[in-house]
């Protein structure tokens, strides 16, 4: 259904093309004279780059605490947490809230935290000392109801969660399926579906799966900042057969599309049912709870697996004595807030109004090119460079880094798209207005900052890395355990002394840290002479002993001074591997 070019929409095109193009141009110079490698600052950039060191920051000032779990094993078959000594109100509403995978893990609060073991073996002797009883049963029915279709960022969020794939790979393999016309438009805000679509949905619904046919269309609440310019991502074709279309689109491309055709068609099922149960026991003046759910009626979610394993509980009344079978208590440890992947920062981009579908994965493929963030067992974080150059900006353009700066921007340039804000006159005011004397301002600051101090100004101690146990073999100050992907150390990091920049290099072979220089290599092996012939000289095979995944293992190398110089000799080695010394050219020998 064409239609004439909104001039509004464009306009507010061009006005953030502009913001971007003088917060870029204008203010990436600044961070130049770090002279540290730092390429860029950038209006969205900044704020997303600020997000990763927040959390940074907040696990390097984390100090874990001890804590106990208590629980009681019943012989009625379930096991029960330490509630208090006085039953809680039960204010823990079942909220519907539009949940993805990506989103933060589903918690359920099953125990109260005992912050002492004195505490927690009191407690034990109790639950052993004084008999139990059921004191309370809950049980109610609530409906979970289905996900909305997917946008562009819940889109990139299932994809990490689900296939392990970063935002911008899913942005790629999303644009081919687009272009062949087996999805609507990738980038986008909305999740209204076409009406005479979800009426095919719904006629499909009724011919394969008539029990998960809905009274009336599911309808969600759509974000106050969406523009709606498109439809949800969907296909193009609900009955397009599979086996037909893995004919036509590569592995990767197939993935994605299942994972929007099941999204779509669990958007317009019936809601899932859920029992969820509760049971409270006393033992003397001490509460014990167990919690467990049941999936009545799957519902979407025969579509869209969300819903954690069935957790089912006896069927007891109240009153009824119970028997126990143990009582103990489990020491843990509170853990620092996890760092974001890369679905989960596009997500909490979104909801803090930082960006707009169009930018979310380009910005994070950005820091992780401009070497401001990196990937770290799957999530990303922020690298040393991010962090001084975020601790900088921090100190010349302060506002540039908080959301609801970049929000507010945001929501001026939805006004201009609707027509209520000329896009020029916000420009030129807020260029006259904030980003000219703040940058007047950041300049001079730059100015009058001495070299050395815009190198070492870090904006934490974070970026000097942690404090080590270690003192410094030169000066006796602390040393700095400072984070390294390098493959040729050790450990993952190294140690250097903040006040003399002394470095040392961890040693496992002498199990030391040492300097630069000082006698660190590994002590001469005697080697092992076995009854096997060199394939290429005939000279006996050695056995080695080396270390893999922390474990010793075995291998079989020639024992000749040419098999240490010899590129014939390239491929002789044999590894030890269950029950054989393998090798990938020479085949198999027997162990020895």
């Amino acid at each position: 259904r064409p239609r004439q070019l909104d001039s509004n929409l464009v306009n507010a095109a061009k006005a953030r093309a502009v913001l971007d193009k003088l917060v870029g141009y204008r203010g990436s110079p600044l961070v130049w004279k770090l002279e540290n490698g730092a390429k860029s600052i950038g209006r969205v950039q900044s704020a997303a780059l600020h997000l990763l060191c927040q959390r940074e920051r907040e696990i390097e000032k984390f100090k874990p605490q001890d804590y106990w779990q208590v629980s009681v094993t019943y012989q009625e078959n379930f096991k029960a947490y330490y509630l208090g000594e006085s039953i809680p109100k039960s204010g823990s509403k079942d909220q519907n809230n539009e949940r993805d995978d990506a989103e933060v893990e589903q918690k359920q609060l099953e125990a109260t935290k005992v912050k002492s073991v004195t505490e927690a073996d009191r407690l034990v002797a109790m639950a052993r000392q004084f008999p139990h009883q059921v004191v309370k049963v809950e049980g109610k029915t609530v409906n979970k109801t289905p996900p909305p279709p997917f946008t562009t960022s819940s889109l990139q969020q299932a994809a990490g969660s689900r296939l392990k794939w970063s935002p911008d790979q899913t942005m790629k393999i999303a644009q081919r399926l687009y272009e062949a016309g087996h999805i609507t438009y990738m980038r986008t805000d909305s999740i209204h579906l076409d009406p005479q679509f979800c009426a095919t949905v719904r006629q499909w619904l009724v011919e394969k799966d008539p029990h998960n046919v809905p009274a009336k269309v599911t309808t969600h609440r759509q974000s106050k900042r969406a523009q709606e310019a498109h439809e949800a991502i969907r296909p193009t074709n609900i009955r397009k057969p599979s086996a037909e279309l893995k004919q036509e689109i590569s592995s990767d491309e197939f993935e994605l599309y299942l994972l929007i055709w099941l999204r779509t068609v669990a958007s317009q099922c019936q809601p899932a049912r859920l029992k969820k149960t509760r049971i409270i026991s006393q033992s003397g003046l001490i509460f014990w709870q167990a919690m467990g759910q049941v999936v009545l009626f799957a519902g979407y979610a025969k579509y869209w697996k969300d819903l954690s394993a069935d957790s089912v509980l006896p069927e007891v009344s109240q009153g009824q004595p119970l028997h126990l079978q143990d009582a103990n208590h489990e020491q843990k440890q509170t853990q620092p807030p996890p760092r974001y992947t890369e679905a989960k920062l596009v997500q909490i981009m979104e909801r803090r109004g930082i960006g707009r579908p169009s930018t979310f994965a380009p910005t994070v493929k950005t820091l992780k090119e401009r070497g401001y963030a990196e990937i770290y067992k799957r999530k990303l974080q922020a690298t040393i460079l991010g962090l001084e150059v975020d601790g900088f900006v921090q100190k010349i353009l302060p506002e540039l880094l908080e959301a609801e700066f970049t929000a507010h921007m945001e929501d001026k340039l939805d006004a201009i798209a609707s027509g209520e804000e000329n896009w020029e006159r916000y420009i030129i005011g807020w260029n006259e207005d904030y980003f000219a004397p703040a940058l007047n301002k950041a300049i001079n600051v730059v100015t009058t900052m001495p070299r050395s101090e815009r190198a070492s100004q870090k904006g934490n101690s974070l970026n000097q890395g942690k404090e080590s146990k270690i003192e410094c073999p030169q000066c006796g100050h602390k040393m700095n355990e400072i984070p390294s992907k390098s493959k040729k150390l050790h450990k993952n990091y190294f140690l250097k002394c903040p006040s003399c920049e002394t470095v040392m290099f961890y040693n496992k072979w002498h199990k030391a840290w040492e300097q630069p220089g000082e006698k660190g290599e590994k002590p001469p092996q005697t080697l092992k002479l076995t009854e096997y012939s060199c394939p290429v000289c005939g000279e006996k095979l050695a056995e080695r002993e080396y270390e893999k995944d922390g474990k010793k293992k075995r291998m079989l190398v020639c024992s000749s001074q040419k098999g240490k110089t010899d590129k014939k000799h390239k491929d002789v080695a044999y590894f030890e591997s269950r029950n054989v010394f393998w090798s990938k050219k020479y085949g198999e020998l027997p162990l020895s």
